[in-house]
């Protein structure tokens, strides 16, 4: 049994492009579950449903659910209060892993680091599993951590320290972003919308909502068509 664990930027960026049913394709051809955890569901869906301006995104997602296109952890028989005990563990490590005039930097909030821990909690069942986060930040501390570190020190235009030791902490992880799944949709021959154009709108719109990606990233993916 495959997983994708799904955090709330992955899931906001495919609802707000309008590519639900797309999304529900890919989880009919996906040979394991789409997951989230307590913590993402109250991000992407539940507080969402009581802000009007998020209503129409966060009806999609929930329908998602009622629908068991995503499931909880427990799913995979993974506990609640465990999934806790290792969400504060990273927390702690990510939000002490830069320090800036003897102050430590927060870079993760609940939501991602939940999806870590419940990463970590799969690989010791030897469960294969990614990670799908459109969120740069922390997808650079798990890929390249010293980069994060420079663009810090070029947002807070002050010298950062990196504690090192901490880095084991997020290695490991396989992260996708919701441009890859959009690009395995497309090759599927998923996408509702047949055009030659098709795939650079899909990219560029994922993009403009809030998916970390570079043009010459996008450029890449396209060139693999």
């Amino acid at each position: 049994m495959k997983v994708i664990i799904f955090d709330a930027s992955t899931l906001i960026s495919i609802s707000m492009n309008g590519l639900i049913p797309e999304f529900r394709e890919l989880k009919k051809n996906f040979d394991g579950k789409f997951l989230i955890t307590e913590d993402v569901k109250r991000e992407a869906i539940d507080r969402p449903l009581t802000i009007k301006r998020f209503e129409l995104e966060a009806l999609r997602l929930n329908q998602l659910f009622k629908d068991k296109i995503l499931e909880l952890p427990s799913a995979m028989g993974v506990e609640k209060s465990e999934i806790t005990k290792i969400t504060n563990e990273m927390m702690d490590m990510a939000n002490s892993m830069f320090v800036s005039r003897n102050k430590k930097i927060n870079i993760i909030h609940k939501g991602e680091a939940s999806c870590l821990a419940l990463c970590k909690i799969l690989s010791k069942k030897n469960i294969p599993r990614a990670l799908a986060i459109d969120e740069r930040t922390t997808r650079m501390l798990a890929e390249k951590p010293e980069n994060l570190k420079n663009l810090l020190e070029r947002k807070m235009r002050s010298r950062i320290k990196l504690v090192k030791q901490n880095f084991k902490f997020f290695q490991g992880f396989k992260i996708i972003r919701s441009t890859e799944l959009m690009y395995i949709a497309y090759k599927k021959g998923l996408v509702r919308l047949k055009d030659p154009q098709v795939l650079d709108a899909l990219l560029w719109a994922l993009k403009f909502k809030g998916c970390s990606i570079s043009s010459d990233e996008i450029r890449e993916i396209k060139r693999l068509r």
